[in-house]
């Protein structure tokens, strides 16, 4: 399986190389109020790929800290179930009386 994935990374970063390679030609990017940008396509096809990505972990942020406490409180409260039983297990036993001994 991981030669697999290590064939696959390799097949996709031969083809990335070689869509930067063809695609180095200057454009620019026009925003409003007349502001320009120049420069190879694949440079402003990166920046703008990067952006996104960061701005996608930062919108995961909060979700991925709410999972964690949540986790965390489950994590206790389970241990603190598991304890309570064990508590209820160990008080529960008792010493085996033989027959006919009765505790008065």
């Amino acid at each position: 399986m991981k030669l697999i994935s290590r064939a696959i990374a390799i097949l996709l970063f031969l083809v990335f190389f070689g869509f930067a390679l063809k695609n180095t030609q200057e454009v620019t990017l026009e925003f409003f109020l007349n502001y320009q940008i120049r420069g190879p396509l694949v440079l402003i096809l990166l920046g703008f790929f990067a952006s996104g990505a960061i701005l996608g972990v930062l919108a995961m942020t909060p979700a991925v800290f709410r999972h964690r406490r949540n986790a965390s409180k489950s994590q206790k409260a389970l241990a603190s179930i598991q304890r309570e039983r064990e508590a209820q297990r160990v008080a529960s036993t008792e010493a085996p009386q033989p027959d006919g001994v009765r505790n008065i």
